[in-house]
């Protein structure tokens, strides 16, 4: 991990630009905040315990950028990532999510990270042992069963009469005789499964049969969740056969064998220690639990804000693999702040989010540039999925001009939803084009101006129309 944070701050914020137009000022403080975290790693182990991160609150209007500034950072370097609405969650003692929760979704974030890179790991070890797996199955030796005593049996006899799967000890011995033309014939099926020769070939194997759980569904509920995990150690695994083509036993036989080499256990070891030291935990909508933002019969908004006060500050957190401190947690909250302010949350809770960052809002030339330069912008999206029926379809600069144009003017005399607007207008914009595109096949098609305030005008200048479809 510490090679991925080996990025300095001005790298970091040119990363940032592929992806979100403007909002420097975040940009620069998020940056720093990530540099800070390699430069914790290099002080002596007394000094890194005492440096904690320096959490950071984002103040602007919805859809400029907040959540995908934090996504973005977390995906820089392959950190735990999690995001949750702080409305959500309720005060102890009230039904609903308890604040803990959210440290308990980035150790699971943590975990699929983690597994992940365990997987690829031994990917090419399990993939041999499953295509010798496969070679069994398509090429059988000379099965030949070892008598059972009566005793044994009898255990058979009951174990499958309750539907249940046989104890290792009990299942039948069966040893299998491999003459050398077997063996010879299950390296040439290897060879051809490697090629992809007998992919669409149907062969009959024995895998492990997914159960589903006998407690129900869970949800969220973390004593549910452990209970569940519990049932299913206990429970011995069915064994069934399944007939299917060749390529999808592949795939099913890698994943049992990978199950096999990875340990869980270091996994979850692993994982317990990258959402300590890199986890990223990205709270929104933190002004909506300030006492202003508070109506009657709701849950004491301040009362959250005091539950999550102790998770920001550094506490131990029970989870199923084990328990995580959250003292080096990086802490992103974000809040429109329209009714409230800053100061408006309890002073212990402001006092855990040092670095305040403005977030402006998004005039003409942002969302022009949003349309066009992000590696993900809006316009290459379209033209990539019309592509796909065969319909080239190119934009001239007048067109998308206009379009900034009136997603600056709707925002402006409607609600601000910023850059979300863009999509709205991009939908109904292109809204006949794309239910028409399958039936117009090597068109190349401009989009100009005209063709602009053909289709939005009107709506633009009615009121009405303009509040329900844009």
């Amino acid at each position: 991990m510490d090679g991925k944070y080996n990025q300095t701050p001005r790298e970091i914020v040119k990363e940032l630009d592929k992806y979100i137009i403007g909002q420097d000022a975040a940009k620069k403080a998020i940056a720093v905040a990530l540099r800070n975290r390699y430069r914790r790693l290099k002080l002596d182990a007394v000094m890194q315990q005492e440096v904690t991160p320096k959490n950071i609150l984002m103040i602007g209007p919805t859809g400029v950028g907040k959540t995908e500034l934090a996504r973005r950072l977390a995906l820089l370097v392959e950190a735990p990532f999690v995001k949750v609405e702080a409305t959500k969650f309720t005060e102890v003692g009230y039904v609903g999510r308890d604040v803990e929760s959210m440290v308990r979704d980035l150790v699971e974030n943590a975990i699929q990270i983690v597994e992940k890179q365990k997987r690829s790991e031994v990917y090419s070890k399990a993939y041999e042992q499953a295509l010798q797996r496969l070679a069994k199955a398509l090429k059988p030796g000379i099965k030949k069963a070892k008598p059972q005593s009566k005793e044994a049996d009898s255990w058979q006899t009951m174990f499958k009469n309750m539907g249940m799967p046989l104890p290792g000890e009990m299942e039948e011995e069966v040893s299998e005789e491999v003459t050398t033309e077997i063996a010879k014939e299950r390296i040439e099926i290897i060879e051809q499964l490697r090629k992809g020769l007998l992919d669409n070939r149907e062969v009959t194997i024995q895998v492990e049969e997914k159960q589903g759980s006998p407690l129900g569904a869970g949800g969220n509920n973390e004593q549910m969740m452990m209970l569940q995990s519990a049932f299913e150690s206990f429970t011995p695994k069915k064994k069934i056969k399944r007939t299917l083509k060749v390529a999808d036993a592949i795939g099913i036989l890698v994943q049992e064998e990978t199950d096999k080499l990875v340990n869980k256990d270091d996994i979850s070891l692993e994982a317990l220690k990258i959402a300590e030291m890199n986890g990223i935990i990205f709270i929104d909508e933190i002004d909506k639990i300030t006492s202003k933002s508070q109506h009657t019969g709701e849950v004491s908004r301040e009362g959250v804000q005091r539950d999550i006060l102790p998770i920001v500050e550094g506490s131990q957190v029970s989870t199923k693999y084990g328990s995580i401190q959250t003292d080096h947690i990086l802490f992103i909250a974000s809040g429109a702040f329209h009714v409230s302010k800053p100061s408006d949350l309890i002073p212990e809770l402001q006092g855990r989010f040092p670095i305040r960052v403005e977030l402006n809002d998004l005039t003409e030339d942002d969302f022009v540039k949003i349309l066009t330069e992000p590696n993900n912008a809006l316009l290459k999206q379209y033209i990539a999925l019309l592509g796909t029926e065969d319909v080239h379809i190119t934009f001239t600069q007048e067109a998308i001009r206009r379009m900034a144009k009136i997603a600056t003017q709707v925002n402006e005399e409607t609600d601000n939803i910023g850059a979300r607007r863009l999509h709205t207008i991009m939908e109904k914009l292109l809204e006949d084009l794309l239910f028409e595109a399958s039936e117009i096949p090597g068109n190349q098609i401009t989009i100009t101006e005209n063709y602009v305030d053909e289709k939005l005008a009107h709506i633009v200048e009615n009121k009405d129309l303009r509040r329900y479809i844009l």
